[in-house]
């Protein structure tokens, strides 16, 4: 197995490839957590027209762009990013919302 280094001490592409594999992994777990507190979300809310909140979907934007712009990210490459996982977690909570209320 490879040890994973950090970007600036990597001298070959198997040592780039093992790091970009670790960073994946942590990445799908990060999702998996992000998408619990969505499942979370669906079980506290009281009704279905709460799941889409405006105001905190412009909130959450505005917190990544701040963050993209300290760690010098392309702010307008997390700006697709967060939105389309945005809209990805209304759909599951929306999904989330009616399974648990059903029947």
């Amino acid at each position: 197995m490879t040890d994973i280094l950090d970007p600036e001490s990597c001298e070959d592409m198997t040592q780039v490839r093992a790091g970009v594999d670790d960073v994946d992994r942590q990445i799908v777990a990060l999702l998996q957590r992000r998408f619990g507190y969505m499942d979370a979300a669906a079980r506290i809310k009281p009704d279905r027209g709460a799941v889409r909140d405006e105001w905190r979907k412009a909130d959450v934007k505005a917190k990544v762009d701040a963050e993209a712009r300290r760690l010098g990210v392309d702010p307008a490459l997390c700006e697709r990013i967060y939105e389309d996982l945005i809209e990805t977690s209304i759909a599951h909570e929306l999904g989330e919302f009616d399974r648990s209320r059903a029947g």
